[in-house]
């Protein structure tokens, strides 16, 4: 009996967490409440107060459901690596399948970085937000700057800098595509502007590579 009222809890849960990621892609994070998350679900108000404390945790509890892009460990680029840029490539080309091949995950993340609203009341959710893109520029900053001593040049920008552009190109791609996925293909797209950038940055073996990709595409 013990065993079973867990597992119903834990389905009460999930029905939960899956009404939740509905009503927050449909019509917004902020516009939804808590007792539509219920009806949606086919449980009580009191059911959310029993797993969850509030919107928030709510929210982070569907959002750790699924391995986000990005949100995925970074540390085999670190300054170990016998070759950063590729690690960092391969982590990156993760993520972008992980959003083609993933329909929850792809839910989550338009949901994470399009529908939600940082308002006071998801003041910790902003903050999660926060702490997994500077844990991510954190890995891209020892990469580049060991890809760069290993390259022997010097990055013409603060490698900070460089790995916060870097951040910024693969979220933003992955968000612009989220906005119309058929309008182009987000693993190749993402390849050639991996590459692109890193040329800009003086790679030259990188160059090289993004010029054969772009030879393929013509």
């Amino acid at each position: 009996m013990v065993r079973r009222t867990k597992e119903e809890a834990l389905a009460t849960r999930h029905r939960l967490l899956d009404a939740a990621e509905v009503l927050f892609q449909s019509q917004g994070v902020s516009r939804t409440t808590l007792q539509q998350i219920a009806q949606e679900a086919g449980a009580t108000r009191g059911a959310i107060y029993w797993h969850f404390k509030d919107k928030p945790d709510l929210f982070n509890a569907m959002m750790e459901r699924v391995t986000l892009p990005l949100e995925c460990a970074t540390r085999e680029a670190s300054a170990a690596h016998e070759d950063p840029l590729a690690a960092i490539e391969q982590v990156m080309v993760q993520a972008l399948n992980l959003m083609v091949a993933d329909p929850q995950a792809r839910r989550v993340f338009e949901v994470a970085t399009l529908k939600v609203e940082y308002t006071d009341e998801m003041a910790p959710v902003l903050q999660r937000h926060r702490s997994a893109r500077n844990e991510c520029v954190t890995d891209f900053v020892h990469a580049l700057q060991h890809a760069a001593t290993r390259a022997g040049i010097e990055l013409p920008i603060p490698v900070k800098t460089a790995a916060y552009g870097l951040h910024a190109v693969i979220s933003g791609l992955i968000q612009d595509w989220l906005l119309e996925p058929g309008a182009f293909d987000l693993v190749p797209a993402g390849r050639h502007l991996f590459n692109v950038y890193l040329a800009g940055l003086g790679f030259e073996r990188r160059a090289a590579v993004a010029e054969g990709n772009c030879r393929q595409l013509a």
